[in-house]
């Protein structure tokens, strides 16, 4: 399979008052060590949607291996981010993986997981012990309503449609911690240090 992986890295941090993409973690930062998995899962195309913070991003992140762009509507959710990267997706793509730029924990096993569950099939994502989760498949039939999301959790919505069958790849731990809040990101540094 031809794999694209999207990292969403275009929010725009309004309950941290500054671009969590910055946020230091393990010497570098937090947007470097989830790309830093993304790269591990050796995705035939890496894209990385910028929002608001693209230039300090541009400035302190190593965005190599990956095709970085702005996204003009990056305030109005993940939708617009997923949105304009389809226009960039490889046309030889099978599918895509969305991964979140704030969510480092997630393991290139899980990803390779979920690939080897959804082979043939139009969506998946990781079914955690505690819930669902990060990463998400999303299958070349898909890619016109992916190109057609709005606002934020659309990713979600268009998961929850029941159009059609999601494959659930289990995984054995809980799901990943992203950062929306101080108290998340306290937390990540905390795990990261353990």
């Amino acid at each position: 399979m031809f794999v694209t992986g999207i990292l969403l890295a275009a929010g725009s941090s309004r309950r941290l008052g500054q671009p969590k993409q910055l946020l230091p973690l393990g010497g570098a930062t937090l947007l470097d060590a989830a790309l830093a998995t993304a790269r591990a899962c050796g995705f035939d195309q890496l894209l990385l949607p910028l929002g608001g913070s693209a230039d300090a991003v541009r400035d302190r992140v190593d965005t190599s291996g990956a095709d970085q762009f702005d996204v003009e509507r990056h305030g109005d959710g993940c939708g617009a981010s997923v949105t304009a990267a389809m226009g960039r997706v490889d046309p030889r793509a099978d599918g895509v993986v969305l991964l979140l730029g704030d969510q480092p924990g997630v393991r290139p096993a899980d990803v390779a997981g979920l690939l080897g569950a959804v082979a043939g099939r139009p969506a998946g994502l990781c079914r955690y012990r505690d819930g669902p989760g990060h990463p998400l498949w999303f299958g070349r039939e898909l890619f016109g309503d992916l190109a057609a999301l709005h606002g934020d959790k659309a990713v979600w919505r268009l998961l929850d449609s029941g159009r059609f069958p999601v494959v659930l790849h289990p995984v054995d731990r809980t799901v990943p911690r992203d950062v929306d809040t101080w108290d998340d990101y306290r937390a990540l540094v905390a795990e990261v240090g353990r």
